[in-house]
């Protein structure tokens, strides 16, 4: 079965060069991972599907601008220096509908996370009537991947407010893209939809220590959004459980 997503144009290629060559502790979780200046490749995917109005949409882009920059996001984010996040962020709907927000950005201080905000905090949604076509999402994602710096570990966290109803889904995309390795996390906005949190737990999110957060709206989206990234940039506890 030949499964095709749109390709990413994340908008300028990666061509940093890693450097230094401190050892990061928590490296042991994954054997045979190369040394690498960065400990975490970060794609952040935002939900612009039909089912998501303009007011909606504008809390969405402002609880995570505003997310980005709250002090545990950014104490997580530097938590380990000389080693930092590398972060992306891009939108998604339908099948071919996904969008780049912010290209491959290493967050080695505060400012770094004040641009990826602003940036956010002032982008404008592409589409505004297509469906949810989670599987082409995690497609693309896996597309942004190719342009990553190298990392010790790699992430995706994926918001919506709704299950797959266009395409494909995450078990196939699962199947058939190169996302072995990596996490997926879930933020799941439950206003609509009382049986997401369960879908995306049985469905979306996968590897180790994956895990859901509950925003009960978009309202909540900044609260939830803020623990979400906390958890995900924090180095990681030896010993913790998978799903």
């Amino acid at each position: 079965m030949a499964i095709r997503c749109r390709p990413p144009n994340p908008g300028q290629a990666w061509r940093r060069p890693v450097t230094g060559k401190a050892i990061w502790a928590a490296a042991a979780l994954w054997p045979g991972v190369a040394e690498a200046g960065c400990r975490l490749a970060l794609i952040l995917a935002l939900d612009i599907s039909s089912s998501v109005d303009a007011r909606e949409d504008a809390l969405q882009r402002g609880g995570l601008a505003a997310a980005l920059v709250a002090s545990e996001v950014v104490e997580a984010a530097l938590s380990v220096p000389g080693e930092p996040v590398a972060l992306a962020i891009f939108e998604w709907s339908g099948r071919y509908q996904q969008d780049m927000l912010l290209p491959w950005t290493l967050l080695t201080g505060p400012e770094d996370l004040l641009t990826a905000a602003e940036r956010i905090a002032t982008s404008k949604r592409s589409y505004a009537e297509f469906p949810t076509a989670l599987g082409y999402a995690l497609g693309y994602a896996a597309g942004v991947f190719r342009d990553a710096p190298e990392c010790l570990r790699k992430t995706i966290d994926v918001s919506g407010d709704g299950v797959n109803n266009d395409g494909f889904g995450p078990h196939l995309a699962y199947a058939h893209f190169p996302l072995d390795g990596v996490t997926v996390n879930g933020l799941a906005i439950t206003g609509q939809a009382d049986d997401l949190i369960d879908y995306y737990r049985r469905e979306l999110i996968r590897g180790p220590g994956a895990f859901v957060i509950e925003a009960t709206s978009f309202a909540d989206f900044e609260r939830a959004m803020r623990e979400k990234l906390r958890r995900e940039m924090e180095a990681p506890v030896l010993g913790l459980n998978t799903r």
